[in-house]
């Protein structure tokens, strides 16, 4: 199988047996894996596995402990969504992905937030050891001139609408990415040295050169890292090697998607999404299929409705 575009992976994965087997080999590799306990002494039994170690003893199949648990959708209609939501640079709306894939809207919304689940970075790696980093933050929300007279930013001094709800500021996202590399993103709550310098020391070795604006809050960088920064205050952009073009253009097209695709997203969910797009970027360079398979080796994650919605 090498497969290019939507169509050709459609015809490859045309009976549900097929996706079966083709995800056997992905998960486990010619060895099946008991997900309750662990253990490999396992035996097939028509509808999948079924666990020989005598203190289980349970049934499984190749979804279980996966997105696809207890999943009622086919595998077929699962490798399209998830061919779909990471092929598209600036994801797809469950309102499309129900149109595309003949299904409700809210299956389609729940089908995505798995695919989310699963794109999460489950092994993080330093950034910044042999290239440069930029770090610098974005504030997602609406526009203030778009916004109800009483929801506009002149009212934060009082700290209540005219409605009596409390004021909500935009929310705040640091990103750090390396030129030519990959980009972390979180979301936090605000952008004080408390919650940026932890982020930063967490995904960025010790030691790196790191570019940001004149923010104050990248003062104490110098102390760990060798940081210099772009006079923007100054409309000074590039000064030789320091600037923070890198970081700008990712916010770009995250903004582009949020508004464009998605329209608006709330706190709750605001991390997924961003998961979302930090690894559509870090695998930017993959071909389809390369994608595609390694999204799925770590689909090893469970998410259902209920903690979806009461998280």
């Amino acid at each position: 199988m090498n497969f290019k575009s939507l169509p050709q992976l459609l015809d490859y994965f045309k009976e549900e047996k097929t996706c079966i087997e083709y995800y056997e080999q992905i998960r486990w590799n010619g060895n099946p894996v008991c997900p309750h306990c662990g253990s490999e002494r396992v035996y097939r039994t028509n509808r999948g596995f079924k666990c020989a170690n005598n203190e289980c003893y349970k049934k499984f199949t190749v979804t279980v402990g996966t997105i696809f648990h207890n999943s009622k959708i086919s595998l077929r209609i699962w490798f399209a969504a998830i061919y779909l939501a990471t092929s598209h640079k600036k994801g797809i709306s469950s309102v499309q992905l129900a149109l595309d894939l003949g299904i409700t809207q809210k299956t389609a919304w729940f089908v995505l937030h798995r695919i989310r689940e699963m794109l999460k970075d489950k092994a993080p790696q330093m950034l910044g050891e042999n290239k440069m980093v930029e770090v610098d933050e974005a504030y997602i929300g609406g526009k203030e001139k778009n916004k109800h007279i009483n929801k506009r930013r002149s009212l934060q001094d009082r700290n209540l609408t005219n409605e009596g709800k409390p004021f909500t500021p935009k929310k705040t996202v640091v990103g750090i990415i390396e030129r030519n590399g990959k980009v972390v993103l979180k979301h936090v709550p605000n952008a004080e040295l408390t919650n940026m310098g932890a982020f930063i020391s967490k995904h960025v070795a010790h030691g790196s050169t790191i570019y940001s604006d004149e923010a104050p809050v990248y003062t104490h960088l110098k102390r760990n890292y060798t940081h210099d920064s772009v006079k923007h205050a100054l409309i000074i952009y590039v000064e030789g090697s320091v600037h923070t073009n890198t970081i700008e253009n990712f916010w770009s097209v995250l903004k582009r998607g949020l508004y464009g695709i998605y329209h608006q997203v709330s706190e709750k969910h605001l991390e997924r999404y961003l998961d979302e797009y930090s690894a559509r970027f870090n695998t930017r360079r993959l071909s389809s299929q390369e994608r595609f398979e390694k999204f799925l080796v770590d689909s090893e994650s469970i998410l259902s409705y209920k903690t979806l919605i009461n998280n």
